[in-house]
């Protein structure tokens, strides 16, 4: 059992030799160096957290860990010996596992066939032992608590289930190492103690973790210890029970987080959005509020109350059976997006990967999509626009890329973001909704999207803010909406709302009718 600090109840570090080290790794790519002469090492039965800023270097040290990259200088030693990775399916049998932050499932395979890509289970004749496969995986899925079954097709799958399909496939073999890069981005909180009881079993087990994660309260629960990469350079390492999160966020950042506690605003325009008794069926229901010009109206709710379906039957998206939208005084009847843009809303939506963004395609384009008409003329694209308006949000966003013609499958997760919200923003939007704006998104460049969202707001916008994360939605916004179950069950003032009155609306205790609006 790992011991625990006695004042702080957070785990002391552990006293035994490297399970894996890794020494002087340096990774280049064209036009930038993304890790220069990082050192690391992880302890059997240990969760060491990995963490930096997005664009520091910590999932491309994992990949070449994990034998997806390889080092141009450097070594990496497992359990004492020098290994050289060719490929992941290499470092797997010589058990590194890597868990994805991007899911690399096959949507039209079942989750067992999933689970065990790669090393299905084998009869005679080399025929796939069916029956070994289902029970395999039922005990694994037993194990995860997961809801789902070995026969669902993973296409079918929300994105919380999709990653317990990933973190599943970690236990097929008998790790030495294993790491989670952002492993709770898309977990419900119900589905977050489960990974936590998985992760202290491998570690009883001697297994080395590595997590790296944005979310301090998860590193500071988990760790043994800390080590932080700032612009592909190793900064240092500390004990979890021996510092605090101003530390490490100055390791991150070079700097100590100003954060903005100054009151929020409350003069407000009129209604640039209004929802009448909207309903789509099976989904959500009755559900009715307003946001004004210049306010920030956050959304907060578990996963599957119907926040981001709303959102999307505001974007056209969806249609829905009864009720109104109602923008800038007049009732709107969208047939598509298109209408949706055209009228003034634009929708960042949660998952910026598969929704937001062309991977393949460079920043610029990326940045010019949802405005083309304003970049072309006579049919054919002017590049010297598109260039105006790249150039315009990089600068604004401090996007990091080496280049515009970078493709953005290989920026950071926060850069991806803001160029996700760049290429809304240039369609100067009256009405601007950000579903899960910080997904997966380390603190300085939440801060800085923080900033940009309430300077949108003071200058008129009016922001819909969906979050699943209670510090955002209480420091973002001026009145929030809560959901469960698909209704709204109360709605707060940004200010005087307590955190205990919103845990219980969104957990549908106590409430049996929306609350009067404060507005």
């Amino acid at each position: 059992m790992t011991p625990v600090h006695a004042r702080t109840g957070q785990r002391q570090p552990i006293d035994a030799d490297p399970v894996l080290k890794l020494e002087g790794i340096t990774k280049r790519f064209p036009g930038v160096v993304a890790l220069n002469k990082v050192d690391f090492d992880v302890r059997p039965g240990e969760v060491h957290a990995l963490l930096g800023e997005n664009g520091a270097g910590k999932s491309t040290l994992m990949k070449v860990l994990a034998g997806k990259h390889q080092a141009n200088e450097g070594r990496i030693i497992l359990g004492g010996e020098e290994m050289a990775f060719e490929n992941p399916k290499h470092a797997k049998r010589a058990g590194v596992v890597l868990i994805h932050q991007e899911q690399s499932l096959v949507p039209e395979m079942t989750v067992a066939e999933n689970i065990f890509l790669g090393s299905l289970p084998k009869k005679w004749g080399n025929r796939v032992d069916w029956r070994k496969l289902r029970e395999d995986t039922n005990a694994i899925l037993e194990t995860l608590k997961c809801s789902f079954q070995h026969d669902d097709l993973v296409g079918s799958l929300s994105i919380a289930k999709k990653q317990m399909v990933e973190i599943g496939r970690a236990l097929v073999f008998t790790p030495r190492v294993v790491v989670f890069d952002e492993p709770t981005a898309s977990l419900t909180d119900h589905e977050k103690p489960v990974l936590y009881d998985v992760i202290h079993s491998l570690c009883e087990q001697g297994v080395g973790i590595v997590y790296i994660s944005h979310r301090m309260d998860e590193i500071f629960h988990l760790s043994h210890r800390i080590s932080v990469l700032r612009d592909g350079e190793y900064t240092g390492t500390v004990n979890t029970c021996e510092t605090h999160e101003d530390e490490v966020t100055r390791m991150m950042i070079g700097r100590s987080l100003e954060l903005d506690h100054a009151s929020k605003p409350t003069d407000f325009g009129e209604n640039m959005l209004e929802l009448r008794n909207l309903t789509v069926k099976r989904i959500f229901e009755d559900v009715s509020f307003n946001v004004r010009k210049g306010e920030i109206v956050g959304m907060y709710g578990l996963v599957g109350a119907g926040r981001s379906e709303v959102a999307e039957t505001i974007f056209g998206l969806r249609t829905p059976v009864a009720g109104e939208v109602v923008l800038d005084g007049e009732v709107v009847n969208f047939r598509s997006t298109h209408d949706a843009v055209a009228a003034g809303i634009a929708l960042v939506p949660e998952d910026r990967k598969d929704q937001g963004l062309i991977l393949g395609m460079n920043c610029r384009d990326n940045m010019t999509l949802a405005s083309l008409s304003s970049v072309s003329s006579g049919g054919f694209m002017k590049g010297s626009a598109e260039r105006s308006v790249y150039d315009k949000y990089h600068q604004a966003m401090k996007i990091k890329t080496p280049s515009w013609r970078q493709k953005v499958g290989n920026l950071s997760g926060g850069n991806q973001q803001k160029i996700v919200i760049g290429k809304w923003l240039h369609t100067h939007p009256k009405l601007l909704i950000l579903d899960e704006p910080t997904r997966g998104i380390d603190v300085g460049s939440k801060a800085e999207i923080h900033a940009l969202v309430k300077d949108l707001a003071k200058s008129g916008y009016a922001v819909l803010v969906i979050s699943s994360e209670m510090p955002e939605v209480l420091g973002l916004s001026n009145r929030i909406i809560a959901m469960y179950d698909g209704r709204v069950t109360a709605e707060f003032d940004g200010d005087s709302v307590s955190e205990d009155a919103l845990v219980q609306a969104i957990t549908g205790m106590g409430t049996s009718a929306p609350a009067a609006a404060t507005a």
